[in-house]
């Protein structure tokens, strides 16, 4: 089926877009290299070291990992998120929570990964990145409600 130019940027997001195209919220001097830590190793034993699934974590049905991502701005975008945790291994899913009637971000959202490995990797690196002018708290999702 013919998807009009605009559709298919929608469709299929992030994966048409090279992750140069995009700058965080356009503020200069953000770099968009996103290997955060210097010397940074996704085969580095010790980051995984005694970490195991701990009571209340979420996994999604077997489907992945899901992340939650607090203290995000206002303007924030899906594909902020996708840039962010790309490099880290496959995302599944992102959604930013928004206001419905400013559809601005409401300061959190979610993030999908596939692989448990990965995804830890990534909230032990992402946890305390400074996104623009905000320092994020990355964790895993926890099924805890309140009451």
């Amino acid at each position: 089926a013919y998807l009009a130019p605009q559709a298919a940027r929608r469709a299929l997001g992030a994966a048409l877009h090279p992750a140069s195209r995009f700058s965080p919220y356009g503020l200069p001097g953000l770099p968009l290299d996103l290997n955060l830590k210097e010397g940074y190793s996704p085969l580095a034993g010790d980051l995984l070291a005694g970490n195991t699934l701990l009571p209340g974590m979420a996994a999604t049905n077997g489907s992945g990992w899901c992340i939650f991502v607090y203290n995000l701005a206002p303007e924030t975008e899906e594909n902020i998120l996708w840039q962010l945790f790309g490099p880290f291994g496959a995302v599944q899913n992102v959604k930013v929570i928004r206001d419905l009637q400013t559809n601005k971000c409401k300061g959190f959202g979610f993030v999908t990964m596939t692989n448990y490995e990965e995804a830890l990797v990534a909230i032990q690196s992402l946890n305390g990145y400074t996104l623009g002018n905000r320092v994020l708290q990355v964790s895993f999702k926890t099924n805890n409600r309140k009451v």
